[in-house]
């Protein structure tokens, strides 16, 4: 388990170009040391009492846990959802060379 805590944080946006808007801003900022974008993806979610169906790009953030407020702060600020996704999930293992550079690109200043 790495020293350092590690998390997965999870987005999604209406658009490839919101997702990597976001993404650029993250990775710029170093609350992201890497946001991998997926999609389009297909999402079927109960919204205001209505089942609704839309494309959604899925955006994986990769950050340390002592950021995760002000990164939750910064998607929201961005973000055009009412109500965006933002799900953190804990990493426990991984390969070591990558929680070093991981360290390294969200320590900068």
């Amino acid at each position: 388990m790495p020293s350092q805590r590690f998390l997965e944080v999870f987005t999604t946006t209406g658009n490839k170009k919101d997702a990597e808007m976001l993404a650029k801003m993250l990775v710029e900022m170093r609350l992201a040391a890497c946001v991998q974008i997926l999609g389009p993806i297909h999402s079927i979610y109960r919204w205001k009492g209505t089942v609704e169906s839309s494309e959604e790009w899925l955006c994986i953030v990769k950050t340390r846990e002592p950021l995760y407020e002000k990164l939750q702060k910064a998607i929201t600020d961005m973000h055009s959802y009412e109500v965006p996704q933002i799900l953190a999930l804990s990493v426990s293992l991984g390969n070591p060379p990558y929680f070093s550079w991981l360290q390294d690109e969200l320590s900068r200043e």
